[in-house]
């Protein structure tokens, strides 16, 4: 489901939607015109009317009023501002089960807020970057951590539209950093993370390598035009990579590898352990138009390995589930989905993903722990980098606009961008740097 759908988790978010803002605000005038005319099509649906109703219950519960006329009382009283967030900061700190006195929960709050910026700053640099100036956080919006005045700047009519509408953004994205970061601490996923290094470094590592060290290799490959796809690669070492004149369509990408040894035969891996930011875990949620926190904390812990070979991908398999035996674990493969034979086809459930993506694909679980493993050949890793229509770059972009995450956070009536035409302006964007 989308999230710019009407049953959609975020609707208080959506710009189209019944909770939009309005170019002004209309609290200080509760019969005017365009009043009378929201209330008209917000009983149209009888779901959004619960909505509403629960909606205002929250805010006048968190800010200790009985009626949306006493909110301009509070914009004018400053005193009134600090004795309220106070009360805000100790109803916070209940909700999200944080321990401590108010400087400590004020201290998380901040946490979440800039974990809230963080999304927006990510995306500004990365999936919209050329378009950086459009998405711009207004300063005033960008240095307000404290909830209680992002919430009244929603109210306050000296504020411009995309100011109050950034206010409403940023209190839903940090009401999400915190039920995440409130179930990573349930779940002590940190300790779990540390715990699936240590075993790494101490069962399936190679020992002839310390910890931290890496040898260095070049995949040189080969790229038809049609669909830039690795027709050919070859493993080089740096000296015999200095040697090499790229040509047109070619190229030189660094793999930094561990190894692990079987019998007497020690195999090379490429190895990437999975450790998202905070701000990926509520753009995670957003695309998956979710608030349970953990449909993006409890697939936290993964790893994504590049190997030489099928044939060295299942004796990595097998290196594993000895490894966990060592550890004292059995280790169970739940899951498991296998697309790198030519027979197979990739179905990919997630919105934007490819079913020209060839991988390996499973969870273990082993040690209290679940991770997920995604396995690459040489060849399918590098389709991964650089294939039209797989590239991760491009999947990044698809999924961002096409689950609707895009239109939600950046409305085309405040930011004006054109979408549809962006989406594709983008994707073009990442296949000119891929194909350079």
């Amino acid at each position: 489901m989308s999230v710019l759908s009407p049953n959609s988790v975020f609707t208080s978010l959506q710009q189209d939607g019944p909770f939009a803002v309005s170019r002004d605000a209309f609290v200080a005038h509760p019969f005017s015109t365009g009043v009378r005319s929201w209330v008209k099509r917000l009983q149209q649906d009888s779901n959004n009317v619960s909505k509403y109703r629960a909606l205002r219950s929250q805010i006048f519960e968190f800010l200790g009023i009985d009626s949306f006329s006493q909110i301009q009382s509070l914009i004018d009283d400053v005193g009134l501002r600090k004795q309220r967030s106070e009360r805000a900061l100790s109803l916070l700190g209940n909700m999200f089960g944080i321990d401590g006195n108010l400087n400590e929960i004020e201290s998380r709050i901040d946490e979440y807020a800039r974990t809230a910026d963080a999304v927006i700053h990510s995306i500004k640099g990365k999936i919209l970057s050329p378009y950086a100036s459009h998405i711009e956080n207004t300063n005033e919006i960008e240095v307000t951590n404290n909830p209680v005045e992002l919430l009244l700047i929603m109210f306050n009519d000296d504020y411009h539209k995309k100011a109050r509408f950034e206010a409403r953004r940023k209190l839903i994205l940090m009401t999400l950093a915190g039920s995440i970061e409130q179930r990573e601490r349930e779940t002590e996923i940190e300790n779990k993370f540390s715990a699936f290094l240590e075993f790494l470094n101490g069962y399936v590592w190679s020992k002839e390598l310390k910890i931290g060290e890496l040898d260095p290799v070049y995949l040189h490959s080969k790229h038809p035009s049609e669909d830039y796809a690795c027709s050919e690669v070859k493993v080089l070492n740096p000296q015999q990579a200095k040697l090499i004149q790229r040509g047109e369509r070619e190229k030189l990408t660094l793999l930094k590898r561990r190894s692990f040894s079987v019998g007497e035969r020690k195999i090379p891996i490429y190895v990437s352990i999975r450790k998202k930011p905070p701000e990926a875990k509520v753009l995670k949620l957003l695309r998956k138009n979710q608030k349970n926190p953990a449909v993006a904390v409890d697939d936290e812990l993964g790893l994504m390995a590049v190997l030489d070979s099928v044939s060295d991908i299942k004796a990595f398999q097998k290196h594993l589930t000895r490894s966990a035996s060592s550890a004292n674990s059995l280790m169970v493969l739940e899951d498991i989905s296998d697309t790198l034979t030519e027979r197979s086809e990739y179905r990919g459930r997630a919105v934007g993903s490819s079913e020209k993506t060839p991988m390996m694909k499973f969870f273990a679980r082993l040690g209290g722990m679940r991770v997920e493993f995604i396995i690459h050949t040489n060849r399918t890793w590098l389709n991964y980098m650089y294939q039209q229509d797989v590239a991760h770059n491009e999947y990044e972009v698809k999924r961002m606009f096409d689950t609707g995450v895009i239109e939600l956070l950046f409305p085309m009536d405040i930011f004006h961008l054109n979408h549809r035409k962006t989406r594709d302006e983008m994707i073009q964007f990442f296949r000119k740097q891929i194909e350079a």
